[in-house]
């Protein structure tokens, strides 16, 4: 395995989405020599405009990379880029690392981990936390399961690409907490938005409302990034509704599976789901407080 990631260490990323391509563009930035692969061509001419390598596929990445970045939809998805037919796994070398930035199922995680070690291959999880804007400044939150002499030697790339770095515990941990995260932030953001809502029942102005509530015990990131697009109606996606319903079933999946209670969190997800019925998951996860004006007689 490699001591110590340096500025010659040749890098990979697979999946250049809203967050993925900033964070390709970041390790650009920083130095990085970088190889890219994308379902979409158009994000891999965007990336090789800036200096990066189109990889071509998944399996030539590999064969050119000593630290492969993975940063794709779902579970699935993540499976299929290490184990599928031009899968990582049949172009890795020895001592290589993946680091998977995808959010997804933690059990899933801990099973893809064991058998990229059967080829000796490292595998962190280190989902993210921070939307496009913490994505494009390169101060996303890094919530990182895995070895911790691997986790150490990959610190320079995480610099790169996050602000904040916490080794959460082995293998699955770190989808673990971005559970808990996405759980935390759908929970503020209903909140949010019936509260939003009630203000406008009762015919004042949202905007005041959020303005004093950002100065008291009730401010939070939800309120002052998600309140603010969502009464600006500036909902282009950073981050898509139907991305957030995926999460928080991985969530409740967990819960279930450790008998956890989360109330909160189901509710959660009936919610999202009934957004992306109305056919808006694909706006940024802040139009759940739509639904709320929707369902509270408001016109939206």
């Amino acid at each position: 395995m490699i001591n110590t990631v340096s500025i010659s260490t040749p890098i990979g990323f697979i999946g250049l989405g809203v967050i993925g391509g900033a964070m390709a563009t970041n390790l650009l930035k920083a130095g990085y020599k970088v190889m890219v692969h994308n379902k979409s061509k158009g994000k891999v001419d965007e990336l090789t405009r800036i200096g990066a390598v189109d990889g071509t596929s998944s399996v030539n990445v590999a064969r050119n990379s000593k630290v492969i970045f993975i940063c794709v939809p779902d579970t699935p998805d993540v499976e299929r880029v290490l184990f599928g037919d031009e899968g990582i796994v049949h172009g890795i070398e020895r001592g290589s690392v993946v680091i998977d930035c995808s959010t997804i199922s933690a059990t899933a995680t801990v099973e893809f981990s064991a058998r990229l070690k059967t080829v000796g291959v490292e595998m962190l999880d280190s989902p993210v936390s921070g939307g496009l804007k913490g994505a494009q400044d390169g101060t996303l939150s890094c919530m990182i399961g895995g070895d911790p002499s691997v986790v150490e030697a990959c610190m320079p790339l995480f610099r790169a690409v996050g602000k904040t770095f916490t080794h959460v515990g082995a293998n699955g941990a770190g989808q673990a907490c971005k559970a808990c995260n996405q759980m935390v932030l759908v929970g503020t953001l209903m909140a949010v938005s019936e509260a939003f809502a009630l203000a406008g029942k009762m015919n004042i102005d949202p905007q005041r409302v959020r303005e004093a509530l950002l100065g008291g015990s009730a401010q939070s990131f939800v309120l002052a990034n998600h309140g603010k697009k969502l009464l600006d109606g500036a909902l282009t996606p950073g981050f898509r509704g139907k991305l957030m319903l995926k999460d928080i079933k991985l969530a409740l999946g967990a819960g279930r599976d450790t008998g956890s209670f989360m109330p909160v969190t189901a509710l959660g997800a009936q919610m999202l789901a009934a957004l992306c019925n109305t056919g808006r998951g694909e706006l940024d996860s802040a139009a759940l407080g739509l639904l709320f004006r929707e369902l509270s007689g408001l016109k939206t």
